[in-house]
C-alpha cells in the first residue's frame, strides 16, 4: 500500500508540471521548464526507490520531506490545499516505517 499511495501521490504532482507547455516559447524552453518542474518529484522518486529497499529509513526521509515541504508551502499558516499535496507523503512514510515493523515483529513470533 506505501508503494501504491508514493506512486499515486509522485504521478500527481508531475501532472502540475504539465501546464508548461502551454505556455509561449520555444520548444526547448518548454522542456527545460518541465524539467525544472520536476526536480521534486525526481527525489522523490529516488526516496521511493531507497523506501523499496530500506523501509525505514526511506519511511522516515518521507516523513522529513514532508514536514519539509508543509514548512515551504506554509501549510499551517492558512494554506491548508497544500496539505493535499503533503500528507500522501507523511502518510507514505508513516506506512513504510509501520509495514517493516509489523513484518518484522510477524516473523518473530
Amino acid at each position: 500500500m506505501p508503494r501504491i499511495l508514493a506512486i499515486f501521490a509522485i504521478l500527481l504532482m508531475m501532472m502540475f508540471s504539465f501546464d508548461v507547455f502551454s505556455g509561449e516559447g520555444s520548444i526547448g524552453k518548454k522542456f527545460l521548464g518541465f524539467l525544472a518542474h520536476n526536480i521534486p518529484v525526481f527525489i522523490l522518486i529516488i526516496v521511493l526507490v531507497i523506501a523499496w529497499k530500506f523501509q525505514i529509513i526511506g519511511g522516515a526521509i518521507f516523513i522529513v520531506l514532508s514536514v519539509a515541504m508543509a514548512i515551504y508551502f506554509r501549510s499551517f499558516t492558512g494554506n491548508a490545499g497544500s496539505l493535499m499535496i503533503v500528507s500522501p507523503f507523511f502518510l507514505t512514510g508513516l506506512l513504510f516505517i509501520l509495514h517493516k515493523v509489523l513484518i518484522t515483529k510477524s516473523r518473530q513470533e
